[in-house]
C-alpha cells in the first residue's frame, strides 16, 4: 500500500471539489445523463453567438461531433469577454532568457491579436487557411495562435527545436500558406537562429505564400524578396479592431504534429468549441484557477500542453499566464524559484524530467526562497517517479501543495486523468482518477475491466469533448490508430497506446506506451521516424530503436543499428557521431541517441518482425524472459547481450 497524502484543506477557498463526495456525484450526474451534463457546463462555460442544437453526434463514428451548430469564436472567448472586467489586469507575464520582462493586460493582449489579425488578413490569410506558427517562446507566438483564431485560420505550431524537414514536412502535409517565424531567440545566455531553417525548409515548397518574420534578436538575416516580411515593419500600421469571425462548434481551430507508428507525423485535429469547453474546465478544475492567480506552465508552445495550459485555458478562464523563454536551470539552478517568488506564482506545472533535473542540481536551492504563494504544483508528460514526487512536494511545496500528477495527451486536448487539488487523496507516482465526464478504463482488448494489478489497456470508452477529431488529410489512419486495438459492448473505443494498472483502492498507475513510441523529457517521439533518419546514413542497413529508462529525461534513446559492413560491431562513437548529426538534421537535437550497439542482426520472427519486447529487456539489462524459439535467428539474442554488455551500456 502506496503511502497516502491529504489535501492541505486552508489553501483552497471554494475549489471546484470540496471532497471526494463532490467527485463522485458529479461523476454520477454524467452516468445519468451524459449529454445533459455536457450541455450544462458547455452553456455556463461558453459565450455563445448560436446555441447548439445537439449535444453529440455519434451518426459518424468515430468522427464524433459536439455542440453542433453552435456558434462561437475562441479568442473572443480567451480575451474579448474578459474586458468588461478584466481590461487592466495582466493577460500575459513574460519573461526572457536575459531576464528581460513584459506585461501584457488583456486590452493590450486585444489590441496585439487584432493587428496581427488584421496584418495576416492584409497577407491574404482566410477562414480555412493553414499558418505555420515556428516561433521561440515570445509573446507574439501566443499573439499569432490567438489572431489566428480570431479570422478563422488554422493554426500548426511547429516545436522551434525541430530541423528543416521536420518542418518541412509538416508544411507540406498542411498545404500551409503562411509561415510566421522570427529572426532567432535566445537560449542560456547565447542567441540561436530560426528564420535560416525556414529558409531550408520551404526549398522547393509552392505552397507557402509569405513568410512573417519578428525580428527577435535583430541578427543578419536573409530576406527572400516577394516572400518575406517584416512583422515590426506591418504591424505598426495595422489597426487596433479586427472583426472575430463567426465559427461553428466544429470548425478546425488548429492541427498539431504528434509522431506516430510510421515515419510520417500525424495531424492531430482539434475543434473549436469541445477544445476551448475542456480547456478552461480543466483550469478550474484540476488547478484551481482564482481570478487573482499567476499560473505557470513551463512547457513550450509547440507542444500540446503549451497550447491548452499556457495559452487558451489561462486565457478562457480569465486568468494571467506567465510565459518563459529560457531554460529553467539557467543562469543557476535558482531561475525557476527565483520568478516564483518574484512573480507571486499559484500552479507550477513542469515535467518530471525538469524536477529531477531541479533535484540534481540544486536539490536544497528552493529553500533560499519564499515558495509560500504556491498552491497547486504539477507534472506532466510522463509519469512521476515517487522519489521525484516526495521532493517536489516536500521541498518545493514545503509539504503543504498538493501535487496534480496529470495524464493527458495531445490528441485528448486537455487532462483526462488527474487529482482535484482540494478533494483527492494522493498516491505519489498514481495519475489518481478520471476526471468527471471522462470514462477512462484499464481494459482488455474485448472490454473487460482488468482486476488490481494486472496490466491492460487504458482506453476512453466514451467520447468527450476536446478529443482529436481525424488526422488531418488521413482519416483512415485516425480510425486504424485510435479505434483499431479495443472494443467495449461491441465497439471500437479510443485506445491511448499506454499500459496502466488499477491498485486495490481502485487508483490508476501509468505504466508507460505499448506501442512504438518513445516519451523523452515528455516528447513522444515516434520509434519509426527515428529509424527512417538513421538509415540515411550510407553504412546502415538496418536499425531498431527503443526506449530505455533514465533518471533525468524518464526515457532516452537506445539504437541497435545493423550495419553494411560487419567490421565496426559494438561501439564506434565516431559512426555514432555521423548518426547523430542525421537526426538533428531530420528531426531536431531532441530525438538523437542516447545509447546505441552496432549489431550483427536483429532479434526477428520468421514474419520479419522485429521483438522490440526483447531489445527493450536488453537495454535495461533485464532477463530475456520471452520465447525466442519463434526467432529467425535465436542465436542473435546472445550476440546482442555480449556486445551490449562489452561496450558497458
Amino acid at each position: 500500500m502506496s503511502e497516502i497524502y491529504y489535501p492541505h484543506k486552508e489553501l483552497f477557498e471554494n475549489p471546484a471539489f470540496k471532497n471526494m463526495c463532490e467527485y463522485e456525484d458529479l461523476v454520477k450526474e454524467f452516468e445519468k445523463d451524459y449529454e445533459g451534463t455536457w450541455a450544462k457546463l458547455a452553456n455556463e462555460k461558453i459565450s455563445w453567438f448560436a446555441p447548439f442544437k445537439k449535444v453529440l453526434d455519434e451518426s459518424n463514428a468515430p468522427f464524433y461531433k459536439w455542440f453542433t451548430e453552435g456558434k462561437l469564436n475562441v479568442a473572443y472567448q480567451c480575451i474579448d469577454r474578459h474586458l468588461k472586467d478584466k481590461k487592466n489586469k495582466a493577460a500575459i507575464i513574460w519573461e526572457g532568457d536575459n531576464g528581460e520582462k513584459r506585461i501584457i493586460t488583456y486590452l493590450e493582449l486585444h489590441r496585439e491579436v487584432n493587428r496581427f489579425a488584421n496584418l495576416l488578413k492584409s497577407l491574404g490569410v482566410k477562414k480555412g487557411d493553414r499558418v505555420v506558427i515556428y516561433m521561440p517562446m515570445i509573446p507574439e507566438a501566443a499573439f499569432a495562435m490567438l489572431a489566428c483564431a480570431r479570422i478563422g485560420a488554422i493554426h500548426s505550431v511547429v516545436f522551434g527545436g525541430f530541423s528543416a524537414e521536420a518542418l518541412k514536412d509538416r508544411i507540406l502535409d498542411a498545404e500551409a500558406k503562411i509561415v510566421i517565424t522570427a529572426d532567432g531567440a535566445f537560449r542560456k545566455g547565447k542567441p540561436y537562429m530560426l528564420k535560416p531553417v525556414v529558409d531550408k525548409a520551404l526549398e522547393g515548397v509552392d505552397c507557402v505564400e509569405k513568410v512573417v518574420v519578428v525580428e527577435r534578436n535583430n541578427e543578419e538575416i536573409e530576406w527572400v524578396e516577394g516572400r518575406d516580411v517584416s512583422y515590426n515593419d506591418l504591424i505598426v500600421n495595422q489597426d487596433n479592431e479586427c472583426p472575430f469571425e463567426i465559427m461553428d462548434s466544429e470548425d478546425p481551430l488548429f492541427l498539431l504534429y504528434t509522431s506516430g507508428s510510421t515515419g510520417k507525423p500525424k495531424g492531430v485535429e482539434h475543434h473549436q468549441a469541445g477544445y476551448i469547453l475542456w480547456a478552461q474546465l480543466t483550469m478550474e478544475w484540476v488547478f484551481d484557477i482564482k481570478n487573482n492567480d499567476t499560473f505557470w506552465c513551463t512547457a513550450d508552445i509547440g507542444w500540446i500542453t503549451g497550447h491548452t495550459y499556457i495559452v487558451y485555458g489561462p486565457l478562457a478562464a480569465g486568468a494571467t499566464t506567465l510565459m518563459f523563454e529560457g531554460v529553467l536551470t539557467y543562469p543557476d539552478a535558482g531561475r525557476a524559484w527565483k520568478m516564483i517568488e518574484e512573480y507571486k506564482v499559484n500552479q507550477f506545472y513542469t515535467a518530471p524530467t525538469a524536477i529531477r533535473l531541479l533535484h540534481k542540481i540544486g536539490a536544497d536551492e528552493p529553500k533560499k526562497y519564499d515558495l509560500t504563494s504556491l498552491r497547486i504544483l504539477g507534472t506532466v508528460g510522463e509519469p512521476i517517479d515517487p522519489a521525484a514526487w516526495k521532493w517536489y512536494y516536500d521541498v518545493v511545496g514545503n509539504g503543504r501543495c498538493s501535487i496534480v500528477d496529470t495524464w493527458w495527451q495531445t490528441e485528448t486536448g486537455g487532462h483526462m486523468i488527474s487529482p482535484l487539488p482540494a478533494a483527492t487523496p494522493i498516491k505519489p507516482g498514481s495519475a489518481t482518477f478520471p476526471l468527471p465526464g471522462i470514462f477512462a478504463e484499464i481494459i482488455d482488448e474485448n472490454g473487460n475491466k482488468m482486476p488490481p494489478n494486472e496490466k491492460g489497456l487504458l482506453c476512453i470508452t466514451k467520447p468527450w469533448p476536446s478529443m482529436i477529431r481525424t488526422i488531418w488529410g488521413d482519416p483512415e489512419r485516425f480510425v486504424s490508430s485510435y479505434f483499431g486495438t479495443a472494443k467495449k459492448d461491441g465497439k471500437p473505443v479510443y485506445f491511448s497506446g499506454d499500459g496502466a494498472i488499477y491498485d486495490e483502492d481502485g487508483y490508476i498507475w501509468i505504466t508507460g506506451r505499448v506501442d512504438d513510441v518513445i516519451n523523452v523529457s515528455g516528447h513522444r517521439l515516434g520509434t519509426a521516424e527515428i529509424e527512417a533518419a538513421i538509415q540515411k546514413h550510407p553504412h546502415v542497413a538496418e536499425v531498431a530503436v527503443v526506449g530505455k529508462p533514465d533518471e533525468i529525461t524518464g526515457e532516452s534513446i537506445f539504437a541497435y543499428i545493423v550495419l553494411k559492413s560487419n567490421e565496426n560491431l559494438g561501439e564506434d562513437v565516431e559512426l555514432m557521431k555521423e548518426i547523430n548529426e542525421i537526426i538533428a538534421k531530420e528531426i531536431g537535437n531532441i530525438a538523437k541517441v542516447k545509447d546505441f550497439a552496432f549489431v550483427p542482426g536483429l532479434p526477428k520472427t520468421r514474419s520479419g518482425k522485429i521483438m522490440r519486447r526483447i531489445l527493450r529487456a536488453i537495454a535495461k539489462g533485464e532477463e530475456i524472459k520471452q520465447d525466442t524459439s519463434t526467432l529467425e535467428d535465436p542465436s542473435v539474442v546472445e550476440k546482442i547481450i555480449e556486445i551490449v554488455k562489452s561496450c558497458q551500456i
